[in-house]
């Protein structure tokens, strides 16, 4: 499902306030005015953008058991062509939602390192079919398989998260019983007994 872009549809409306902004005199009343109105309408559009993340993160972590997320370079992307959609989707804050979520309601939550080739690699036969842009939304493996670049990639960090998992649950096994040094074991039935000193003190 694809996110709202709730910076988008505001542009308009910020764009004219920004105007109305610059038209003012600097340290007037107006100004201080319109400033104000900017801001506002930027808190209204980081309040609807972080209440529809809150509602989508919820139905994913209570309808799955384990979510895997791949671990972006957000500020990376911040520096290209896709800033303001970077921005827009707000996806370091959503994955930090997904986070606290999982651990709240008993879910396994990992992260898939940003440098695993999940969008080259094909998830039929594990083949590394090269760097590809990302204006290539579909492309087709020497095996065969035709891909969707966002469903092969979805496939690739589950199958990365699941191989990190020690059960299918994701939650980590417990670690064997590890034996007690000689000198801490009990090897008497009546060793852990306290015995009464002469001074009526229980020692062991």
């Amino acid at each position: 499902m694809a996110a709202p872009r709730f910076l988008r549809q505001a542009a308009r409306r910020l764009r004219r306030l920004q105007k109305s902004v610059s038209r003012t005199v600097k340290g007037s009343n107006n100004r201080k005015k319109a400033v104000i109105k900017v801001a506002r309408a930027h808190a209204k559009v980081a309040d609807t953008r972080r209440d529809w993340q809150h509602k989508l993160s919820t139905a994913i972590i209570r309808d799955n058991q384990a979510v895997y997320v791949e671990d972006l370079c957000v500020a990376g992307l911040g520096r290209t062509k896709l800033a303001k959609s970077v921005h827009d989707a707000g996806w370091a804050g959503f994955t930090g939602m997904l986070e606290y979520k999982a651990a709240r309601y008993g879910r396994a939550f990992a992260r898939i390192d940003r440098f695993t080739p999940t969008s080259q690699t094909c998830s039929e036969c594990g083949r590394i079919d090269g760097p590809k842009p990302l204006s290539v939304r579909w492309w087709t493996c020497p095996c065969g398989s035709a891909h969707d670049r966002d469903i092969n990639a979805a496939r690739n960090v589950l199958a990365a998260g699941q191989a990190d998992n020690s059960n299918d649950r994701g939650a980590q096994v417990r670690p064997a019983r590890v034996p007690a040094p000689r000198r801490e074991a009990v090897t008497r039935p009546d060793a852990a007994r306290p015995t009464r000193s002469v001074e009526g003190i229980s020692a062991l």
